[in-house]
């Protein structure tokens, strides 16, 4: 029986059998042929949402065969569970993390919001942060979104402010996301679906159709899924976010994903200084002269307490 090989981009997985789409836009389902081993981890799945593989297909065979899984430029892992020392990878070669996030119904903490960049910064993924909702933000919520975003963007992290009920900076949106495959983070009911409806009119997801079959349960497993973009580009939709980043950390390695310690940590008195009690930590005399924004420190502190535990 005749067969062709054929390159594709795995956009969703059910464990067994993944989708893969190939430069004609059709979608094929396929099975892994043989043992894949990725050096240096270990995980649960071999293959993940974003992997360039090559697949096999036999004339006449609705389904085909991924033969050989192409170098990843990164990825992205999370625990598989708690008690398990395996990893789960989420996502693999992707341009950019976009935190999507709220101040009010639902209220996205800032604790997430620097969880997910610590990960971004850990794994070398830009990470943006859009704001979301701004319909809703009147007075002092509308006050504090500009402090925050202020406070973000000097710490060299790109931010917008959107509201896909208000069509509000959907253009730049749209722009952000143009030809790049960007990983979509962000609690259910921030307005996942409305804003990528707002941004690509063709896609058409259903509100809501992104993250509710995601169960946040300990031991579910969960899987990514990408959503091809008719301007060029995807989003990776995430879910079970919790142990993102803190996988493989050491208590001394949490500090440089913050780049306001980063860039004092030289100064401090002890090259293994983790900024809490010891004398002569110049991030703790930047946090109390208000160069270092103090919920960021405190997010580092609950951060550093659970790598510890």
């Amino acid at each position: 029986m005749k067969s062709v090989s054929v390159s594709g981009t795995v956009i969703r997985s059910t464990g067994s059998w993944y989708s893969v789409l190939f430069a004609d836009q059709s979608v094929m389902d396929c099975r892994l042929k043989g043992v894949f081993r990725i050096r240096g981890i270990r995980t649960t799945n071999p293959i993940a949402v974003g992997d360039r593989v090559i697949v096999e297909v036999s004339e006449g065979d609705s389904g085909g065969n991924i033969t050989h899984i192409e170098p990843r430029t990164n990825y992205l892992i999370r625990k598989a569970t708690k008690l398990s020392k395996a990893s789960h990878i989420i996502a693999a070669n992707i341009d950019q993390m976009v935190i999507l996030a709220s101040l009010i119904k639902p209220r996205t903490s800032t604790g997430f919001i620097d969880r997910l960049l610590v990960t971004s910064e850990a794994y070398h993924i830009p990470a943006v942060i859009v704001f979301n909702k701004t319909d809703l933000y009147k007075g002092e919520i509308e006050d504090y979104l500009q402090w925050l975003m202020r406070t973000y963007q000097n710490l060299g992290y790109q931010c917008l402010a959107t509201s896909a009920l208000n069509n509000l900076n959907i253009d730049a949106f749209r722009e952000m996301l143009t030809n790049k495959v960007s990983l979509l983070s962000g609690h259910s009911g921030v307005g996942k679906s409305a804003i990528i409806n707002s941004a690509d009119g063709i896609l058409d997801l259903k509100t809501g159709s992104i993250s509710t079959a995601h169960d946040k349960g300990m031991h579910t497993t969960t899987f990514a899924e990408m959503f091809p973009l008719s301007f060029g580009g995807a989003v990776i939709d995430t879910p079970g976010i919790k142990e993102f980043g803190l996988v493989e950390f050491e208590p001394s390695e949490l500090g440089h994903r913050f780049p306001e310690f980063r860039m004092r940590m030289d100064q401090c008195r002890f090259n293994n200084c983790l900024h809490l009690d010891e004398p002569g930590c110049a991030v703790k005399e930047a946090l109390n002269r208000d160069e270092i924004a103090e919920f960021r420190y405190i997010n580092y502190m609950n951060m550093l307490d659970e790598i510890k535990s």
